[in-house]
């Protein structure tokens, strides 16, 4: 899907909403909704009030790496991004170049047999394509355990339209959790980050029930707006059996982030019933495809090319994710990963007392 709208640059949250004044949390964003195409507009802040209690909140534990490192291939300065973590011990990685900002630019990948020395006498050795005939990733054999390499000379990922590099910690939502392996997300599962631990008692006290799950997403493609890849994921029995009651209940299911949509409809059955599930999923959720467990969506604005907007127009329809787009850009929301946020619920609940109504 591709979206008939242009998003201007200004439009790009280069900061933390933490940041942009004195005073702000993280939940300082603005919170678009879409039901079916009718779209209304509130602050991050009312989203208990939107939903309900039996409603089942799907959230990603997986931590986000300091996924970047500062390396040289032969001559060349390079920053290699490490994305995910292959069975065989190998990590698929993009090789990117420098652009003097503080960010970088795409490079060239490969070729095979390329070495890269890393910090503290650190090899890697580029084998072959991620997917044969893309040259962004590649698989590639590192001399070092990788999670502890990080740990001491990585920094997460930073794209061209922030201000300025964060702290890992800006990169954490309030779900993340430590992985026994060390392993985790490339990227930040973003769609969550506007959560705060009072946010969620509000939820909770509510009646709104969390259902956690762990995708471990790998480097997005900001330039080419690839499908997803395979990625590692885990849906633990207690939050099945979760979601699976509210379903029967009448709850609404709603995924916060497509890494959580991804990960609970490849844990999915016959009928939709979710059942405990690991391992590395090659879901790729799309109008054709469907949706058999989600009823809504909670995420972030991507772009109008992005491959994310396929999985948006399975859970809610073409025509009210063009209509939710459209009145993005109209009314200033903000994009990417410290930007607002879009809530895509049934149409068939347009109407009822939880509604606050246009508040900006």
């Amino acid at each position: 899907m591709t979206l008939a709208v242009r998003v201007p640059d200004e439009l790009a949250a280069r900061v933390p909403a933490e940041q942009r004044g004195e005073g702000l949390g993280r939940d300082a964003v603005r919170l678009l909704v879409s039901r079916g195409t009718e779209v209304s507009h509130h602050a991050f802040a009312e989203l208990p009030a939107l939903l309900r209690a039996g409603d089942v909140l799907i959230v990603n534990t997986s931590q986000t790496l300091p996924a970047a490192v500062d390396a040289v291939a032969g001559h060349a300065r390079v920053v290699v991004h490490f994305s995910t973590r292959g069975d065989d011990g190998r990590w698929a990685v993009e090789l990117r170049e420098p652009d003097g900002r503080g960010t970088t630019r795409p490079r060239a990948g490969g070729p095979a047999d390329l070495a890269v020395r890393l910090p503290g006498d650190v090899r890697l050795v580029v084998e072959e394509q991620l997917v044969p005939g893309s040259g962004r990733l590649w698989w590639a054999r590192v001399s070092a355990d990788v999670p502890s390499l990080l740990r001491r000379h990585g920094r997460p990922i930073r794209y061209s339209y922030t201000e300025r590099d964060q702290p890992l910690a800006a990169h954490q939502t309030v779900f993340a959790l430590p992985s026994a392996d060390g392993v985790g997300s490339a990227e930040m599962p973003s769609a969550a980050r506007p959560f705060t631990a009072g946010l969620v008692a509000r939820l909770v006290s509510r009646g709104v029930q969390f259902a956690p799950v762990t995708l471990h997403t790998g480097v997005a493609s900001p330039e080419a707006h690839e499908p997803p890849y395979p990625e590692l994921f885990e849906v633990p029995g207690t939050s099945a059996r979760l979601i699976n009651a509210a379903k029967a209940g009448g709850g609404r299911v709603i995924g916060v982030g497509t890494t959580a949509v991804r990960a609970v409809e490849s844990a999915a059955g016959p009928g939709g019933v979710v059942r405990a599930a690991a391992g590395r999923t090659e879901l790729v959720v799309t109008p054709e495809r469907g949706v058999g467990v989600v009823d809504g969506l909670l995420t972030g604005l991507h772009e109008p090319q992005a491959s994310h907007l396929l999985m948006l127009e399975a859970i809610a329809g073409r025509a009210a994710v063009g209509r939710g787009y459209t009145e993005a850009v109209r009314r200033l929301y903000l994009w990417h990963e410290f930007g607002d946020v879009h809530l895509l619920l049934p149409e068939e609940f347009a109407h009822t007392e939880n509604c606050c109504g246009n508040c900006w």
